[in-house]
């Protein structure tokens, strides 16, 4: 008989594709999931999964190349860098117009109550505003407001929501928390990137950063009009070929340190290093409180299987590592299961 699991899915920006590879993961072993919860980026794949769609879902992200996240980007300074409605709209599409609780399992979804200062969980109602309102990251996406609410990313007071499932009764909880700091030996898959575009890509996403203090009409018109430029020079390469740049102009790599994590392309992944933006600083800031918080509930309700991904191999804005990090859930969630197994022979 199939062991039935309660999956808590934490959040974690862009790392949240990695929920993606611990599914296929689980379910390839054999495992039912009977429940989810999830925070962030971890209730939008959560709630997904839910409705059936996560193979669509992740044909789409896949597919993804640098231009294409760009064009996702609607810029806004309505208390928040991105509107989130091309993308959100897109996820309505795949999932379509549904209920919680018509779901095939049950779902929360959590989310934070700037207002009244809560936690709130979603375990009816509209799955679409669910999501968006726990994947409400502060800064970058703009809050969701429900009636005199104002809603944004739970990852605030619980990003790993262990406590709805608790009471599942299932045979198994498994946590997946996207915040680790003691897992060094894991980097992403290599997957070629054009690296003078990305560079340019992760250039626009600072330029957010460093126009937030700007009148919102006059950063918006700024942030559109590079948006747009980057578009026209990209159209006309195509994004998945290498680039032809000479060595000589390539960033040069960080020095070689003991013990450092290195990124898909082998040099190390940025570590110590300040923030280039204030919304750079701002999310930043937010991780730091997610780790230490995820480590609270962790100790208050240890799961049976605690998947850890490590926060050092991408920013929470990398979306279109979508590949490299389906593939590196994958990798993280088959060396815990077989830990977690080869202890029960």
């Amino acid at each position: 008989m199939k062991k039935r699991v309660a999956l808590v899915l934490g959040s974690g920006g862009a790392r949240g594709y990695a929920h993606i590879g611990v599914i296929q993961e689980i379910e390839r072993r054999g495992y039912d999931i009977a429940c989810i919860a999830g925070c962030s980026m971890g209730a939008v794949v959560g709630g997904i999964y839910a409705a059936g769609k996560l193979d669509e879902y992740r044909d789409w992200i896949e597919s993804l190349d640098y231009l294409d996240v760009l064009r996702l980007v609607d810029v806004s300074f309505r208390l928040g860098a991105i509107r989130g409605e091309k993308v959100f709209g897109q996820i309505r599409k795949i999932v379509g117009e549904i209920n919680i609780e018509d779901l095939r399992i049950p779902y929360t979804a959590v989310a934070t109550d700037l207002t009244n200062q809560q936690e709130i969980w979603f375990q009816e109602g509209c799955l679409h505003q669910a999501m968006r309102a726990s994947a409400a990251i502060p800064s970058l996406f703009t809050p969701v407001m429900q009636g005199n609410r104002m809603l944004v990313d739970g990852g605030i007071l619980n990003p790993l929501p262990i406590v709805p499932v608790v009471s599942s009764h299932c045979d198994l909880i498994i946590a997946v928390n996207l915040n680790s700091t003691n897992q060094r030996h894991y980097k992403l898959p290599v997957i070629q990137r054009p690296a003078a575009f990305r560079m340019r890509f992760d250039s626009l996403i600072s330029s957010v950063g460093s126009k937030l203090p700007f009148r919102r009409k006059q950063a918006e018109k700024l942030l559109e009009l590079e948006k747009e430029a980057l578009i026209a020079e990209a159209a006309e390469i195509n994004p998945w070929v290498e680039s032809a740049e000479p060595e000589a102009q390539q960033p040069a790599a960080a020095p070689e340190r003991d013990g450092a994590p290195k990124s898909a392309t082998g040099s190390f992944i940025i570590d110590n290093v300040g923030p280039a933006s204030l919304l750079d600083l701002i999310n930043q800031s937010f991780e730091v409180m997610q780790t230490s918080l995820a480590q609270y509930k962790i100790a208050g309700y240890p799961p049976d299987i605690l998947i850890n991904v490590p926060k050092r191999v991408c920013r929470f804005f990398e979306f279109y590592k979508a590949p490299e990090l389906i593939a590196l859930g994958r990798e993280i969630a088959r060396d815990t299961l077989d830990r977690y197994e080869n202890d029960r022979e």
